[in-house]
């Protein structure tokens, strides 16, 4: 699978492979159900990022095992429809 990256480089991705999803929500713990409801018991980790300057919202990493492209976008995009998460990069 190519993708471009923020160059307009095309990068290689051999699957599976782990990817990172950066989350930024509300708060800490609907962030982490909102992950429960969408990977379900998939094994996965999620790491502070940083919060917002003023508090309001948190940024989260979530890293885990993608098994192909549609795996891949099926996940992005069942992240960012939960009505916990602000945004999905």
């Amino acid at each position: 699978m190519e993708i471009l990256n923020a160059r307009d480089e095309k990068l290689e991705l051999s699957y599976p492979c782990n990817w990172s999803y950066k989350l930024i929500a509300l708060d800490k713990e609907t962030l982490h159900q909102a992950v429960i409801d969408v990977i379900d018991e998939r094994e996965h980790k999620i790491t502070h990022s940083k919060n917002s300057k003023g508090g309001k919202y948190v940024s989260m990493n979530l890293d885990m095992l993608v098994h192909n492209e549609d795996d891949r976008n099926f996940i992005y995009e069942a992240l960012k429809r939960h009505s916990n998460i602000k945004m999905v990069l």
